[in-house]
């Protein structure tokens, strides 16, 4: 019986080399086909749109931020970018205002809108994972109620809500005019506890099986294991909740009606009067009234858009 002889493959002999110390061999690369005209030509057309759009939504920002650097007579010769005598005189007027003490409006808006944020996080957070893990008589029609407050406009709480809050049942407090008042009618909402929910609904129940084997309640896997996997939902009401506050108009005049309980917006609109609007504050007050969204925004844009995608994953 003759033994074959054992060849050794190609691919060995060229590792054994390369190892041996021999020279790389080098070959040509196949070519790569370059995108069609058709590719490129569908791929301009949408830069285009994409890049008109911006600039479509841009455009007022510049406006505004220009504006908020002109003088009072300027504003009135006609639409243009690029004030002709630029100064800062609106920003010095809008912070020494004798009337309204911008500084103090500016506080009060960031105490609002913490604190709703902070309440909203705590009993959305709570709520939300009651209303997914948790089971007790009632829950889905309990949940539907929830969810059926989104369907009523606050034009129409407008009224029940200003009477509650002038005589508050049992304890007869007047809420008008007060932080107390405006922080709650929105302690919590129903976008954020539908969120949490179904942000909480996504979570494999594996985590929280484990956690009762170790012996945790309800609460302490609540705390310790499905809230920090939550932090893109959390993110999301942050945003969400923090920005709807702050670009409060609505509420925030009808509850505060002491100047010195104003937040931004109510503040920004004193500029606007019967006969005479003075765009510069106006808009300069605008300009210092963005500023923190875009900021948050920035911060959070990445776990904002992660935690509304996850929460509509799962009903």
């Amino acid at each position: 019986m003759v033994r074959e002889e054992q060849v050794e493959a190609p691919y060995l002999e060229a590792v054994e080399e390369l190892a041996a110390g021999g020279e790389v061999a080098i070959g040509n690369a196949p070519d790569i086909p370059g995108r069609g005209r058709t590719e490129i030509a569908r791929r301009i057309v949408l830069y285009v749109v994409m890049i008109t759009v911006a600039l479509l939504f841009f455009v007022p920002f510049l406006w505004s931020l220009s504006t908020s650097f002109m003088p009072l007579p300027e504003t009135g010769q006609g639409f243009h970018l690029i004030p002709h005598n630029p100064t800062i005189s609106a920003y010095h007027d809008l912070l020494t205002n004798p009337v309204i003490n911008f500084v103090r409006v500016y506080g009060n808006s960031w105490f609002l809108a913490v604190t709703v944020t902070l309440t909203n996080l705590i009993l959305a957070s709570l709520g939300g994972y009651a209303f997914a893990r948790l089971r007790f008589p009632g829950r889905e029609l309990l949940f539907l109620l929830v969810l059926a407050t989104l369907m009523i406009p606050d034009q129409l709480r407008l009224v029940p809500i200003f009477q509650m809050l002038s005589n508050f049942p049992l304890f007869h407090w007047n809420l008008i005019d007060t932080y107390q008042g405006y922080i709650l009618i929105s302690v919590v909402t129903a976008t954020n506890l539908f969120l949490m929910r179904q942000y909480f609904l996504t979570i494999p129940k594996d985590y929280e099986e484990a956690a009762r084997l170790d012996g945790a309640g309800h609460f302490k896997t609540f705390w310790r294991v499905m809230l920090p996997l939550a932090g893109p939902a959390l993110a999301a009401v942050t945003i969400l909740t923090f920005q709807g506050t702050w670009n409060d108009f609505f509420w925030a005049r009808t509850v505060l009606v002491d100047p010195s309980h104003y937040n931004v917006n109510v503040a920004i609109q004193q500029f606007v009067q019967q006969y005479q609007t003075q765009w510069p504050q106006l808009m300069a007050g605008s300009m210092l009234a963005i500023a923190p969204i875009a900021i948050i925004y920035l911060i959070f844009q990445r776990y904002f858009v992660a935690g509304v995608a996850a929460a509509g994953v799962k009903g």
